[in-house]
């Protein structure tokens, strides 16, 4: 197997052996389970706001297990073990945002067709929601992997990476629940953020993990 594919490989057994992957999904779930208890039983307003719902949950769903994207590795001496091995740093970057985004984002949009159920969402909103959260999961990945590499090592890097990633993590936010609502071009605008960020977090998280070593 080529080091890409240990990495994505290796990240994927961490979520699955060590519960990362249900408290993300659990975490999404009680936010869809509790919102109609904080405004009502009315139908038409949970179908209204239910898309943007999904979209907060899943955000904030994705920041959860930042910590323990880089941070192990870089005490451990892991990352210093690949870099060794000659695998660039942008290149470790982006199998770990594979991994990350196998690791949850299936079982996130499994878990949208529950948390559509309990928004009373109609057919045709959870199909955008699904195709939009299919499109914007990478881009939380990657802003995630880049998040966690940028506060390693630093003292509360938990709430250091919720103040570094939401601000970026907006427009992902914005597109995707404005595709929800019908706005027109918000799933193109939201291709175009996910892109950009697959593309350019690698290197921001390759440099971050460089300087952590020096």
């Amino acid at each position: 197997m080529s080091g890409f594919g240990a990495i994505v490989w290796r990240e994927l057994r961490r979520a699955w052996s060590s519960g990362g992957l249900m408290l993300p999904i659990v975490f999404f779930l009680l936010v869809a389970i509790l919102f109609p208890f904080a405004i009502g039983p009315d139908s038409r307003l949970l179908a209204r706001v239910g898309g943007g719902v999904i979209w907060a949950a899943a955000l904030l769903a994705a920041l959860l297990p930042v910590e323990r994207l880089i941070a192990p590795d870089a005490e451990s001496g892991v990352l210093d073990q690949f870099a060794v091995r000659g695998l660039p740093d942008a290149g470790i970057a982006a199998a770990k945002m594979a991994g990350h985004w196998l690791g949850f984002a299936p079982a996130l949009l499994l878990a949208t067709l529950v948390a559509a159920a309990l928004l009373q969402l109609p057919g045709e909103a959870l199909a955008t929601i699904l195709l939009g959260l299919a499109i914007g999961t990478p881009g939380l990945a990657a802003l995630g992997v880049a998040t966690a590499a940028l506060v390693a090592g630093l003292r509360g890097a938990g709430a250091l990476a919720g103040l570094v990633m939401l601000p970026f993590a907006v427009p992902l936010l914005i597109f995707g629940a404005g595709s929800t609502a019908g706005q027109p071009g918000a799933l193109k605008l939201l291709a175009a953020v996910s892109l950009l960020l697959v593309a350019g977090c690698p290197m921001v998280a390759g440099a971050a993990m460089r300087m952590g070593r020096s």
